[in-house]
């Protein structure tokens, strides 16, 4: 018996059959890779922008989220040549780059979403300048389940949010679609990326030394005992942080949105407040709220010197 030929969409120039488009990816809500990439067709407009230039990382699953996957940061020899890599030198290391791929257009998204590329990761760079961040991220991590828990994180988020812009910097916030919520200001590039992890660093140990009983910047989990993690290393050479829109690998699709800080004000906003049902008819409702995002890049020598001042 032959294979059964599967939808194929003309998008831009290229063409792309999908394979396999009845496999269930997630069993609660029951999704298949065709709902997948339909999904990621859906949101390509308001997500690309979030993409163009990074070199990607991403979380594929070849038999179902439930089955477990893995993550893949080397773009493969068998994938099409019109889909653009990047090299990804190593830090501190002889071995050689590793060819990332880099989601600039509709066509490529929806092949990653047919390779059963569920969530997609990006660095707070672009391809053309890799020491030269051009974000600065707050990745707030609850200490457990819950609503008590979350209000923490929501705290914490609020004020990291309210410091950089007293810093001159403009904070935007998303979901992370798992535990937590990530704070992200825009940066002009032209720090070093050593430099922007300091400052990442000594922002969260301002809020950390203010709140000693919720927040904390120690890596050892013993220490992080109830309290909120104030993550700043994400800000690290080649880290990565879930890309805005990406689905995460949890039944329930639950979706890393960006929301505005009004929302974020809202009791009843968690982290996967918003999943592949909701986050579409949201975005058809009021759009990106991170759409001017790369408008106003902040300077991090201003920021990092107004914090000086401040401490």
């Amino acid at each position: 018996m032959g294979k059964r030929p599967g939808t194929v969409l003309g998008l831009g120039d290229h063409m792309i059959e999908l394979t396999n488009e009845d496999a269930v990816m997630f069993r609660e809500p029951r999704l298949t890779k065709g709902d997948l990439v339909g999904y990621y067709l859906e949101v390509a407009a308001h997500m690309l922008p979030h993409l163009e230039d990074r070199p990607l990382t991403v979380e594929r699953f070849r038999k179902g989220v439930k089955a477990g996957g893995f993550i893949q940061k080397n773009a493969p020899e068998s994938y099409p040549g019109w889909v653009r890599r990047e090299f990804v030198h190593r830090k501190k290391t002889q071995a050689p780059p590793v060819e990332h791929v880099v989601c600039d257009d509709v066509a490529t998204l929806v092949f990653l979403a047919n390779q059963r590329c569920v969530t997609l990761h990006v660095p707070p760079v672009r391809a053309d300048m890799l020491d030269h961040p051009d974000q600065v991220i707050f990745d707030f991590d609850p200490p457990d389940e819950g609503e008590a828990s979350f209000a923490a994180v929501r705290e914490g988020a609020q004020q990291v949010g309210e410091l950089l812009r007293q810093l001159g910097l403009r904070p935007y916030v998303k979901t992370s679609g798992s535990k937590g919520l990530h704070v992200i200001a825009p940066l002009d590039r032209r720090a070093h990326v050593d430099d922007v992890r300091a400052f990442g660093k000594a922002v969260c140990e301002v809020i950390a030394r203010q709140y000693p009983g919720t927040f904390t910047t120690s890596v050892s989990k013993e220490e992080r005992v109830g309290k909120v993690f104030l993550d700043y290393l994400r800000n690290g050479y080649a880290q990565t942080v879930v890309a805005p829109y990406s689905v995460r690998a949890i039944e329930g699709a639950p979706v890393s949105t960006p929301i505005t800080w009004q929302e974020l004000r809202d009791p009843e906003m968690h982290a996967r407040r918003f999943t592949v049902t909701n986050v579409r008819p949201r975005l058809n409702a009021v759009g990106d709220p991170w759409r001017d995002i790369r408008r106003d890049p902040g300077s991090l020598d201003a920021a990092a010197a107004a914090l000086d001042n401040l401490r």
